[in-house]
């Protein structure tokens, strides 16, 4: 897992890494006339359009540290050149890991364990475990 919101996924012709920061987000938005949260929704309830799903991953490809014209040759590739379908999960997956973290385990968290503390539920308090 990554603290930058990065994932590194394979997708088209390998392993890539995909991020994207703020200012891919803000391009994102711009092309897509759209904000993030309703692009990840169109793209999960099936309503997405061709450049939700096209801009996402090359601007992905871009953020994760790929240069802009090899970014394109491969979404022309791979999503130009294929059956859009194959693009909503790989797409959906980047969207998602720039609004709430890749999948996997969040930093500091690892080890720790809730637990109750008190008398009844109404009048318990909850503490985190140090690791």
């Amino acid at each position: 897992m990554s603290a930058d919101a990065s994932l590194t996924m394979d997708w088209g012709d390998g392993e890539h890494r995909f991020r994207l920061a703020i200012g891919q987000l803000r391009e994102l938005q711009d092309k897509c006339g759209a904000g993030p949260a309703e692009i990840l929704r169109r793209i999960t309830d099936g309503t997405w359009r061709i450049d939700d799903l096209r801009e996402t991953l090359r601007l992905g490809l871009i953020g994760g540290g790929m240069q802009p014209v090899k970014a394109l040759v491969l979404v022309q590739r791979y999503v130009d050149a294929r059956p859009l379908m194959e693009s909503v999960p790989p797409a959906q997956s980047v969207l998602l890991a720039a609004l709430v973290g890749p999948p996997g385990p969040r930093p500091g968290k690892e080890g720790r364990r809730r637990r109750r503390t008190g008398g009844s539920p109404s009048t318990s308090s909850t503490a985190v475990e140090p690791s």
